[in-house]
């Protein structure tokens, strides 16, 4: 299985989540995953693929041009891949995916989180969806989702979409589930009633 890992290309956080990234990579390389990234060496992204490689699996990092110096593209990919712009680099990303781990990240990481939800939420692909949290740094997105929930702005089926977990293993024993069917009718569409 192809695991795209979406996480942090900070410099300045709290190193337990580049740790994380490592302990996610090797996880990923022990259980004869490959795994698509984000293309850079710095931070989790570049922990992530370091350790995937130590483990023995392949490695594809997808990168924009205007990012290759910024976050410094990880030239000892297996299969480095340079896009245009960031649109790109997200629709190449989840091309080559055939699942996705979510670990602590920020806005970059939210972004390409609520895509990939939103598209399995629509059931526009199957592919499992995971966020990695031993932290707790996503549970305000989660409170937010369930209030969300709560006032009717998405539908309940939005969880069935997605698996939450508080560790490396129990994130890939989702990961490697079957994924539920999701489908909406059109009723689920429909205005409400003024």
């Amino acid at each position: 299985m192809a695991v795209c890992v979406f996480c942090s290309s900070s410099g300045t956080i709290d190193r337990r989540y580049v740790d994380l990234a490592a302990e996610a990579g090797a996880e990923l390389a022990r259980r004869g995953h490959s795994l698509v990234s984000g293309g850079a060496k710095v931070s989790c992204m570049g922990a992530v693929a370091r350790a995937a490689r130590a483990g023995g699996a392949r490695t594809v990092g997808v990168i924009p041009e205007a990012l290759v110096s910024v976050e410094i593209a990880d030239e000892d990919s297996d299969e480095l891949v340079v896009t245009g712009d960031m649109r790109e680099r997200k629709g190449e990303m989840d091309r080559r995916s055939d699942a996705f781990l979510i670990l602590p990240g920020g806005i970059g990481t939210l972004e390409e989180l609520f895509e990939v939800w939103t598209a399995r939420v629509l059931a526009m692909h199957r592919k499992p969806i995971v966020i990695l949290d031993p932290t707790g740094v996503y549970e305000p997105l989660r409170e937010l989702m369930r209030g969300l929930t709560d006032q009717g702005f998405a539908r309940a089926g939005i969880w069935d979409a997605i698996g939450w977990s508080a560790s490396v293993p129990e994130a890939f024993d989702l990961l490697e589930r079957s994924q539920p069917r999701i489908g909406f009718s059109p009723e689920d569409y429909a205005e409400a009633e003024l």
